[in-house]
């Protein structure tokens, strides 16, 4: 089964480069973040990691065992920043999780071999 996506690759992209060259405006940076959090549900589909990018977002990835009620035991929280720094290479999941930028719970709440992703299309 394979995760449906809601937002245009291109329009994704370009946000996500935009807010990698400085843009700071709400709607880029909403778009960015959503755009990323779906390439990870879409190419490590699963329901074993929660990555939550608050207010922007959450979805579920990896493979493993589904979580279907309550907290999921495997969780992933950053701010948006961070999130968009992980996503595109910039910053380590190791620095960002030694520096307490994104917090993890749970035996499987570790991206470190799924970042950076692979985010760019053909279109930009």
């Amino acid at each position: 089964m394979s995760v449906r996506r809601k937002i245009e690759p291109a329009a994704g992209a370009a946000a996500v480069e935009a807010v990698v060259s400085g843009a700071e405006d709400r709607e880029t940076v909403a778009l960015a973040v959503r755009y990323l959090l779906e390439v990870l549900a879409s190419d490590f589909e699963g329901h074993t990691v929660e990555v939550r990018v608050p207010p922007w977002g959450a979805v579920q990835a990896i493979e493993g065992p589904r979580h279907t009620r309550g907290t999921p035991p495997n969780v992933i929280e950053t701010d948006a920043s961070t999130w968009i720094a992980l996503a595109t290479g910039s910053l380590s999941w190791g620095d960002a999780v030694s520096a307490a930028r994104a917090s993890a719970s749970g035996q499987r709440a570790d991206l470190s071999e799924v970042l950076p992703l692979r985010w760019r299309t053909m279109d930009v």
